[in-house]
């Protein structure tokens, strides 16, 4: 293969979601209570799948790396990521792990809650990315993520991305949970290309709320290139430079059914502007469309459109 003939390689956690909806979260669901709910759906999840097919929704050629059980779910996350044109050469299972899987109780506004067990991901660790290297120089750029669901990588975080961008490579960082400790990413942020972590996230890092303060910060540990933070319904905000943008939330081109991996499309929407050479403002539109059209499926995917759909809604407000 020629070098860089992968768009974006997406390395880290993925599994499979069991969505139940609707549930009503403001009441405890216990002492034996039976909860009428829809015929419950199987979906794929994480960031490997929810950006990787997103990304390929929206025209890149997209590789996927990580780890997963030696089970049916590992071999479901393997078929759906290859079912949908991923090259899943980097997806390696683990002899004793098992497959990361959620319950994600969906409540009837769509906002939903999970219960989750991080499994094979959580051996992701140093060995991993060099035996990925390979992988990595075919590549223009790579997603990282989930930062603080992958623990053995936290302490060597700055050197797996030092070794990546080695291997000719940029480097987009995601995280979630709690986003990990400030101290684990600071060493990173100079060599990174891209990082939006959620307000709750990045509030959990730094200590502060005000978004400008908290890209202040990021910038203050070395961060040059885009950065921003997700506000939820408030859109993002996103810095590059001395250029700062916010980027509403668009209209759904639908009902919203599912909130469910809105923040890794948005993520796969901006990394697809840029790779097309668009403006900080036109990729994070096409970020915002593409979380859009995420919520009116169930679950982090089946809500997608193509490229040209979701350009036009992006545009649809111009």
């Amino acid at each position: 293969m020629a070098p860089h003939d992968i768009d974006c390689l997406v390395l880290g956690t993925s599994g499979v979601d069991v969505v139940v909806r609707p549930v009503d979260l403001t009441r405890p669901i216990g002492a034996g209570r039976l909860v009428h709910v829809a015929p419950l759906d199987l979906t794929t999840g994480g960031i490997v799948c929810n950006s990787g097919i997103a990304l390929r929704k929206l025209g890149l050629s997209v590789a996927a790396a990580g780890l997963v059980g030696d089970d049916l779910w590992g071999r479901i996350v393997r078929e759906r990521l290859a079912d949908e044109g991923i090259d899943v050469v980097g997806i390696e299972p683990h002899a004793t792990e098992a497959t990361s899987s959620s319950a994600v109780l969906v409540d009837p506004g769509g906002e939903r809650s999970f219960a989750h067990h991080v499994g094979a991901p959580r051996a992701t660790d140093m060995a991993f990315v060099r035996r990925q290297l390979p992988l990595f120089a075919r590549a223009r750029t790579a997603l990282v993520g989930y930062v603080g669901l992958m623990p053995r990588l936290g302490g060597d975080l700055a050197a797996a991305v030092a070794a990546i961008r080695g291997a000719g490579c940029g480097v987009a960082l995601e995280t979630s949970d709690d986003g990990g400790p400030l101290a684990e990413l600071a060493a990173a942020l100079p060599l990174v290309d891209c990082f939006v972590p959620s307000l709750a996230e990045a509030a959990q890092q730094t200590g502060m709320e005000d978004p400008r303060a908290i890209i202040d910060c990021y910038r203050g540990h070395g961060a040059e290139g885009i950065v921003g933070v997700k506000l939820g319904t408030r859109g993002v905000l996103l810095s590059q430079g001395e250029v700062f943008e916010h980027i509403p939330c668009l209209p759904t081109p639908g009902p919203i059914a599912d909130t469910t991996g809105a923040g890794d499309a948005f993520l796969a929407g901006l990394l697809a502007g840029r790779h097309r050479g668009m403006t900080l403002r036109a990729a994070g539109l096409l970020g915002a469309a593409t979380a859009a059209c995420c919520v009116t499926g169930l679950g982090g995917t089946a809500g997608l459109r193509s490229f040209a759909e979701t350009w036009r809604l992006a545009t649809a407000e111009a």
